[in-house]
């Protein structure tokens, strides 16, 4: 009792001691914890029958990732309670999140949406069934981490992990893995998933984004023919090609000069609805047509006029027009590659595209209506070469002296043409004789002194001078009309290939007293003549009335004297032509390359 008497004074001062702060809250007196409002009960344990792949989790926690610590912090959520955010989490549902993703698509909140969907997929709904995606909403998740920059291997474990949901990956599942194997340049891959694809079930096929994707990858990686197989079997199978994949496959086939390979996929493209309208930039345009031009493939220089054209007839009906032209140089291109391949399609598909270029406003130059005679007469059509002779001669039959001589001479514009009416010999050369009398009768009538020019060269190429007379004869009398400068040297040189010189010499001044002026061919063709008949100092004699006359001895004139003075041993005459090449400028170069020839010294010996 004394000792607990002692003690009540230092209780009583204990308990006087005031606190040196007067704000409550820095009490060190311990208060109890207020009770929380409107929380909402904790759920059931899920149903062990659901199939839930979390249900080995603690089911209590939810929010907890499976295997990974997830994210402390969600940009919707940011903050919030355990509680808040299981409620926002049951008030989505697969649609309503569906809704959701594809408005965070547009602003590209991929980070939200993986972390999202991840928290989703591990919270219960209303019910307290644990959330179930779908095959789409799924997808969105790999979208997500595609745009992330996962690896493929990542998103080919999250395809994998989708048979805990009792999901099968379709084809949208694996054109997202496609992508990032077409990031990563993973061909070989890429390659394997594909043929996987391809032996799976019906929703699994591989659709044109998947080709698209595997076949672009392969033009990247310069694996030519792996593409080219995938593109036959797109095509074969009823597929479209994209764009982009076309216009690659044919700057790849270009330049690695694959270009019947390019015509074919072409040709396939334009047979299928879905490929048609498939049509390369008008630049590859021109490519195409160069590249196909120099290696004489006509079907693809047709298909490269085709899409042209199409190009054209395009800008005319926008508006504004939009007026495109082919360049006149590509066209005569053209129709020399539809002579060389005998391709009448290429040849009047050229024609076609020029004349749409130019629009009537002008008439095609004269190298594109030689090209188009050319051609006629290398496919042995010698009546529309004829009538593009005829539409030659309308154009520019009233051009220049000079001009007319040049565009006209059968020795070297026309010369295709003369070759082609004596191909066959006289046979030919009376069918397109007689065309030529019947069509000066017709109505309206067709006369040209070209196309008669074309029958005597022609006679004379086969060695028929009779036929060259005849013919020449008859440009007056038959048809009503005078010879020109190109009649007397086409008749001089069948007199002088016959070995009959004066009777060229005859023609040659006939023709001056008629008052036309002989030109250089003309001097040529009697320089011919004489060097046939061996007779250099007649040949040389020529030489001078040709140089007082204003005309300069070409090359080739002095290199057939030189060679004929050589095997005549007429050295005397040889320095003079040497004297004319040093008076003209002429470099006439030296003759051993050609006497090696007769210098050999055959023998028996190794037979």
């Amino acid at each position: 009792m004394a000792i607990l008497a002692r003690t009540r004074p230092l209780t009583r001062t204990l308990n006087s001691i005031k606190s040196i702060s007067t704000f409550t809250f820095l009490s060190q007196e311990p208060q109890l914890a207020a009770e929380p409002e409107n929380v909402p009960p904790t759920p059931l344990p899920p149903n062990p029958a659901s199939g839930s792949p979390m249900y080995q989790e603690n089911w209590r926690r939810p929010v907890q990732s499976h295997g990974v610590a997830l994210p402390q912090s969600f940009s919707p959520f940011q903050q919030a309670p355990v509680a808040r955010m299981q409620a926002m989490y049951q008030s989505y549902d697969v649609g309503s999140l569906l809704n959701l993703f594809a408005d965070w698509m547009t602003s590209q909140r991929w980070s939200d949406m993986k972390e999202l969907f991840e928290f989703w997929v591990r919270s219960l709904d209303k019910n307290g069934i644990p959330n179930k995606p779908d095959v789409d909403l799924y997808n969105h998740y790999l979208r997500a981490n595609l745009m992330m920059d996962a690896t493929a291997g990542d998103l080919l474990d999250l395809v994998a992990q989708m048979g805990d949901f009792d999901l099968a990956p379709n084809t949208a599942s694996f054109n997202l893995v496609l992508k990032a194997m077409n990031q990563a340049r993973e061909t070989e891959a890429a390659e394997k998933l594909l043929q996987r694809m391809e032996v799976t079930g019906k929703e699994s096929q591989p659709d044109d984004e998947s080709y698209d994707l595997v076949i672009s990858m392969l033009f990247q990686t310069d694996q030519i023919d792996s593409a080219l197989k995938y593109i036959e079997k797109t095509l074969k199978m009823g597929g479209m090609l994209s764009m982009a994949v076309f216009n690659n496959c044919v700057q790849t086939c270009i330049r690695k000069r694959r270009l019947d390979v390019l015509a074919s996929i072409i040709e396939k493209c334009k047979t299928t609805d879905q490929n048609k309208a498939l049509s390369p930039t008008w630049n590859m345009c021109y490519n195409i047509a160069e590249a196909a031009m120099e290696g004489d493939n006509s079907n693809l220089a047709f298909y490269a006029l085709e899409f042209m054209a199409k190009w054209i007839a395009r800008g005319e009906i926008a508006r504004p027009a939009v007026l495109l032209s082919v360049d006149e140089g590509l066209i005569v291109s053209a129709l020399a590659t539809a002579g060389r391949t005998h391709s009448p399609t290429l040849l009047d598909a050229s024609w076609a595209v020029l004349r749409r270029s130019l629009r009537g406003n002008k008439a095609p130059n004269p190298e594109s209506y030689l090209g188009k005679i050319t051609a006629h007469a290398s496919l042995g059509s010698l009546q529309k070469a004829f009538a593009t002779l005829n539409e030659f001669e309308a154009a520019y039959g009233k051009a220049d002296q000079e001009i007319q001589e040049e565009l006209f001479s059968p020795f070297t514009s026309l010369r295709p043409l003369v070759l082609a009416c004596s191909k066959n010999g006289f046979e030919t050369l009376d069918l397109v004789y007689y065309q030529l009398e019947n069509l000066s009768k017709a109505q309206p009538p067709y006369k040209s002194v070209a196309a008669l020019n074309c029958v005597i060269l022609g006679c004379a190429n086969v060695w028929d001078l009779n036929r060259a007379y005849q013919t020449f004869e008859a440009i007056g009398p038959s048809f009503g009309l005078a010879p020109d400068i190109h009649s007397f040297n086409a008749l001089m040189f069948a007199f002088g290939r016959s070995k009959k010189t004066d009777e060229a010499l005859k023609v040659f001044e006939h023709m001056i007293g008629l008052g036309i002026k002989p030109n250089v061919m003309s001097y040529s063709l009697i320089i011919d003549a004489h060097l046939i008949s061996r007779d250099v100092k007649a040949a040389l004699i020529t030489i001078d009335q040709m140089v007082s006359e204003g005309f300069v001895p070409t090359k080739e004139i002095l290199k057939k004297i030189r060679r004929r003075c050589v095997r005549e041993m007429d050295y005397e005459n040889d320095k003079k032509v040497g004297s004319l090449a040093t008076q003209f400028n002429i470099r006439l170069g030296g003759e051993n390359r050609r006497n090696m020839l007769f210098n050999l010294q055959y023998s028996t010996e190794f037979a």
